[in-house]
């Protein structure tokens, strides 16, 4: 085994591949049309959806920091508990507790510069190619959250602004092309770009997934919340199933382009 083969056994996330992006954006979605199901078609409400989502996080989390390798179906099982918490606690943060999606986007960016910087400050990068240690962990799902969160206040901020769904999810993905031309034409750092790109993929899939299950009048399809979340759960672990699954490294500087 080369140190490279051996470096990758120690990750416990995947690599960073064309397959990782669809099953991430999908995640996104079911993040919203889940979190959706539980506070609004189910009633519980945005704080008892949020309580009960990340109870699941955090279980999820304790389970994958005890695992011993990686375990595809424990990780993305894990982003969809932190996106389907993300959906709920940035709709309390926004609408239960008054502050608008401007001050929820705000608040929640700064949450993740804080726990981006924390991180860096303890380790000393925020390569997600470093994660193979309890603390890394928790900084890389701390982060991940809180870039959950940031992403639906985000989403729901350019909807609400007038420009709808459909065109909140146009500026995301051409968004997401700007970074993918980064990645290919330019020098700017693969680690920035990452995370760029996984707080992007967030708003894109709560616009798409409000598309899907909001109101005709709110200029969304109205589809069934929980037949869109099955429908999204399905094709997810379906891409689990079929895609290409495997611990690796996350793009950094001294591996610039050897994956997308």
């Amino acid at each position: 085994m080369t140190a490279t083969e051996a470096r990758d056994a120690l990750s416990k996330v995947p690599a960073v591949t064309l397959g990782f992006w669809i099953i991430k954006i999908a995640a996104t979605t079911l993040g919203e049309t889940g979190g959706d199901t539980v506070s609004m078609t189910m009633n519980f409400g945005y704080l008892v959806g949020t309580a009960i989502f990340a109870t699941l996080l955090v279980a999820f989390v304790a389970w994958q920091i005890r695992a011993k390798r990686f375990h595809p179906a424990l990780y993305w099982a894990t982003i969809i508990a932190s996106t389907t918490a993300g959906t709920t606690m940035a709709d309390f943060a926004d609408r239960s507790l008054g502050i608008g999606y401007p001050g929820g986007t705000t608040l929640l960016f700064l949450c993740v510069v804080g726990s981006l910087a924390a991180w860096h400050y303890s380790l000393g990068s925020v390569s997600v190619d470093t994660v193979r240690t309890p603390k890394a962990e928790i900084f890389y799902w701390v982060t991940i959250t809180f870039s959950q969160t940031l992403g639906t206040a985000l989403g729901d901020w350019i909807a609400d602004a007038g420009l709808g769904y459909e065109g909140g999810a146009l500026v995301f993905a051409a968004g997401l092309l700007l970074l993918v031309a980064a990645y290919f034409w330019t020098s700017v750092s693969r680690v920035t770009l990452f995370w760029a790109a996984f707080i992007l993929t967030r708003p894109l899939g709560a616009t798409v997934g409000d598309l899907l299950d909001k109101p005709t009048n709110q200029g969304g399809l109205a589809f069934s919340r929980p037949l869109a979340s099955v429908i999204l759960a399905v094709f997810i672990f379906g891409c689990i199933w079929l895609l290409p699954q495997r611990a690796g490294r996350h793009p950094g500087e001294d591996f610039a382009r050897e994956e997308v």
